[in-house]
């Protein structure tokens, strides 16, 4: 399989980018996108150029690192996977593959396509956590949760923190991610403690970090690998509102 490929390369955030363009021949289709990369790094490198970059580490759709725009989607053309998840089977012989990094003012490029997302981080360390005793796990039915919100709460901790609600929004919101991490402890009788202060201040951290807001087009959830719901973001405008009336 032959592809040619349109891959935005930056050396560093202070400088401009551009798309520069490489033809690969003798792709197989069973291949992931990130080893077809591997092989044009590769190809690179014996020509004494240089190499792509570009964030992964798990392969397996868990860590979110793999975030690419690829034809103008988040994590490519297939829905509910990551990059490492998608294989070149997806494509065809002759095809041109644009490939770019998150575009958003708080994911600034820091190198090819890599962006650096630890905004995300920020909005985590401002209200992402519980003060319970640590220790020994206690027993599974030691507090009786609801199996409505045990499902809730699950479906929201299925968020792995890719950007790529970020990047498919058009104002660059990272409600879904907020409301995710917000939904996840909210639900759950240990977040109780901090879930007024949770929310206004992971609230006011996103507002900081300079995300746009939500518009509610459904771009986020449409994209996210995870099919985050967008009732999160009904259940963190409920809490934020909670929070500031009490």
């Amino acid at each position: 399989m032959k592809l040619h490929l349109k891959i935005w390369r930056q050396k560093n955030r202070e400088t401009q980018g551009k798309m520069v363009d490489y033809t690969l021949d003798g792709i197989i289709p069973e291949i992931s996108f990130l080893e077809m990369l591997d092989i044009l790094n590769e190809d690179l490198l014996k020509k004494g150029e240089e190499p792509v970059a570009f964030d992964h580490d798990c392969r397996e759709g868990i860590c979110g690192m793999c975030s690419l725009y690829i034809n103008g989607r988040a994590h490519g053309p297939e829905q509910e996977i990551t990059v490492c998840q998608l294989h070149m089977r997806h494509f065809k012989d002759g095809d041109t593959i644009y490939i770019e990094p998150w575009r958003a003012k708080p994911f600034p490029v820091l190198k090819d396509l890599i962006v650096d997302r630890s905004a995300f981080d920020r909005i985590i360390q401002a209200g992402g956590y519980i003060s319970v005793n640590t220790g020994s796990a206690p027993d599974a039915n030691t507090i009786p949760i609801p199996n409505n919100k045990v499902k809730d709460a699950f479906d929201a901790a299925d968020c792995i923190g890719c950007g790529a609600c970020v990047a498919a929004c058009k104002n660059a919101s990272a409600m879904l991610f907020v409301a995710a991490k917000v939904s996840h402890l909210a639900l759950l009788p240990q977040g109780q403690v901090e879930r007024q202060k949770r929310v206004e201040q992971m609230v006011a951290q996103m507002d900081k970090e300079g995300f746009g807001a939500c518009t509610n087009t459904g771009a986020c959830s449409f994209e996210c690998p995870k099919s985050i719901p967008l009732s999160h973001i009904a259940r963190l405008n409920r809490e934020y509102l909670f929070a500031k009336l009490t």
